[in-house]
């Protein structure tokens, strides 16, 4: 079974249009390492590695489009943000994005400030504060946890979507035509948006249901300090094993909405990068990218999936445990 690239890739964008998102997105980043420090919050750091490395596991789950001939997958932005917080969210959603990319070559190098941007600046300071907050502090309950779900997800991926047909546009490197390209971009994601919402409000009930303070405390920008989350970190944990040494095999293998985007646009899933950043970015991917496509290289085994699945998940909750320890010494210096 070969699973397939989730995120954008080097051939849709130009040199200078890479470098800018990745500026745009290691200043969110410094941004979201100063504001945890301000908080102060050490007790949250560990719940953040274990639910970037849940996300993680979730991602890996590609689930068919009904009557597309497309698939999708979660972002898990929203998702990170009504457990976590805002500024937590999006650092370990970083952390996922940057392991996928670094260990898995799932996205460029060069594009992966575009794929921060597009699926954690966007979702996290935009969706997430503008509508899904301002919907739950006024009643924190079942049915609006749903409502917030659906409608932030939904317009976070929208938000996206258009993200990448813009940086494309931007680029003016592809022969991808800009109303072409977003006739088939939007309705897309507006399904797979659908279907990531009402699983972000499954796992975000669950939680409100199983220990309703963490999502009151995200919701209100309040202190974990006094939880006992051991509970949800074992539970998370096990689940980020489950989901991704088990149910990843089951993962659909149609092309993701993006990649049936470009597809339908052009004959074919992927548009090559060149030129001689690109080939040296590139070259430098491949020599970090240690289990290419999620498997063993050259490999389609169930075995090398599996162990992607956990691998990848713990390499994110070291690296989310490394930023925390860095903001605590910090801290503490």
């Amino acid at each position: 079974m070969d699973l397939i690239y989730m995120h954008m890739a080097d051939g849709l964008i130009s040199v200078k249009i890479g470098f800018i998102f990745l500026i745009i997105s290691f200043v969110m980043i410094a941004l979201a390492i100063k504001k945890i420090n301000q908080e102060h919050d050490d007790r949250k750091i560990p719940l953040m590695g274990v639910m970037g490395a849940f996300v993680f596991a979730a991602q890996m789950i590609n689930f068919t489009i009904p009557g597309t001939g497309s698939s999708g997958h979660i972002g898990g932005g929203i998702l990170l943000c009504l457990i976590l917080g805002q500024y937590p969210a999006f650092l370990s959603l970083c952390s996922v994005l940057i392991i996928q990319c670094l260990f898995f070559g799932d996205g460029g190098l060069l594009a992966l400030g575009c794929n921060i941007f597009n699926m954690g600046v966007l979702p996290c300071f935009i969706a997430y504060p503008l509508i899904a907050k301002p919907i739950l502090k006024k009643n924190l309950n079942s049915s609006r946890v749903i409502l917030a779900s659906i409608l932030a997800v939904i317009v976070g991926l929208q938000m996206g979507a258009f993200a990448v047909v813009l940086q494309t546009l931007a680029s003016n490197i592809t022969e991808l035509p800009f109303a072409s390209f977003a006739a088939l971009m939007l309705p897309i994601h507006l399904a797979i948006g659908l279907i990531e919402g009402l699983i972000t409000a499954a796992v975000v009930l669950y939680v409100l249901k199983d220990k309703r303070e963490i999502v009151e405390a995200s919701i209100n920008d309040k202190s974990f300090t006094m939880l006992n989350l051991k509970k949800q970190l074992l539970t998370f944990g096990i689940l980020t094993v489950l989901i991704g040494g088990g149910l990843s095999l089951y993962a659909s293998s149609k092309p993701d909405g993006l990649e049936w985007s470009i597809e339908g646009v052009t004959g074919q899933t992927e548009l090559k990068a060149s030129g001689t950043t690109k080939d040296a970015l590139a070259s430098v991917q491949e020599k970090t990218t240690l289990l290419p496509d999620y498997n063993f290289n050259g490999s389609e085994s169930n075995l090398g999936i599996s162990v992607s699945g956990i691998a990848g998940g713990a390499a994110t909750l070291i690296l989310v445990g490394l930023i925390g320890y860095l903001v605590v010494k910090k801290k503490y210096e």
